[in-house]
């Protein structure tokens, strides 16, 4: 075989399992009986953003809601009347002072009266799907307590391992480098599993690297982003979280790279070169990178040189050999 520069796109390969983005552990920020919870707030249910999913008995914060209205509008009056007799010299400053701190007292407990009630209903400010229910109708349940976890439905994440070889084939983005809207654009990745009996892919692309070498497995973690996982919003067939994936990450394009069967490499990287008198020369060559089929060298061998196929039992340097050609 006669050896040919050539421009390579090289593809790198990893794998991963698919994440959420956003994920949240649902707790009761105020105690009460759970009244009311919606059909939605099951295991694989799918709701919309804002929408109530439980209810806790608000009878009491709407009590407390209506007496702290009722006690602004008392410090209202009193802070009017202190403020005209302060203006007509029959009270002194200390007075009016004492009745505007009795009026922003009372404000700030209406607005806390107000906010405990509207937590008596949880709801998520995203898209997404529960992943698992903790509460039930008729439970007494105090802050902290925890309801359930749901997670968005907008984007998933894969943690992707790169070696360092890996590394030097993808232009990843440098950690820090974000645009305006804190997303990066980096190399494209094509996931692929089995879903339903049928090989599926999915595009998806880096966004960014984790920053770290993790230090036991000693690789670099890059993370890729898949907008809709289930389809909600598009026609793309449906990546449940928890999917195991393979992922076929875009990389760089080299020039003046030389590819060599895999099969013709002897030992870990000796390539056994023929000269033009027919004469065999075991040499070591630089490999830059290997897949199942191609190694791919930058130095060590030159365009226009040939190298062996054939699978020779003890090559000796110097020993002549008898090429198709001749």
């Amino acid at each position: 075989m006669v050896l040919e520069a050539m421009t390579e796109h090289f593809e790198v390969r990893s794998q991963g399992t698919v994440e959420p983005r956003t994920e949240t552990v649902l707790s009761a920020e105020v105690s009460g009986t759970v009244t009311w919870i919606s059909p939605k707030f099951v295991a694989g249910g799918v709701f919309e953003k804002g929408e109530v999913l439980l209810r806790i008995d608000p009878t009491n914060y709407d009590v407390a809601l209506k007496q702290a209205e009722a006690l602004v509008k008392q410090r209202q009056i009193e802070f009017d009347g202190a403020a005209k007799l302060l203006s007509r010299g029959y009270r002194a400053e200390a007075e009016y002072a004492s009745a505007a701190a009795a009026l922003a007292s009372a404000e700030a407990e209406l607005v806390r009266a107000r906010r405990n009630l509207q937590r008596t209903s949880i709801r998520l400010p995203y898209e997404g799907i529960v992943r698992s229910k903790e509460s039930d109708l008729g439970q007494f349940v105090n802050p902290g307590t925890r309801i359930g976890v749901t997670f968005a439905t907008d984007f998933a994440e894969i943690r992707l391992p790169l070696t360092d070889t890996d590394l030097a084939f993808i232009d990843l983005p440098e950690t820090g480098a974000a645009s305006a809207d804190g997303i990066v654009k980096g190399p494209a990745v094509t996931l692929s599993a089995i879903q339903k009996g049928v090989p599926t892919q999915w595009d998806a692309r880096i966004v960014r690297t984790e920053g770290v070498v993790d230090a036991k497995s000693r690789v670099t973690y890059a993370v890729a982003r898949v907008e809709d996982p289930y389809g909600l919003h598009s026609d793309r067939p449906q990546l449940p979280m928890g999917t195991f994936v393979s992922a076929t990450i875009d990389g760089i394009v080299a020039d003046g790279i030389i590819r060599i069967p895999r099969s013709v490499i002897r030992g870990s990287d000796q390539v056994v070169f023929v000269d033009d008198e027919d004469r065999i020369q075991v040499r070591t060559v630089d490999i830059a990178r290997a897949d199942a089929d191609f190694v791919y060298v930058h130095g060590g061998a030159s365009p226009g040189e040939r190298i062996v196929l054939t699978s020779l039992e003890s090559p000796i340097n110097g020993m002549t050999v008898r090429t198709t050609e001749s």
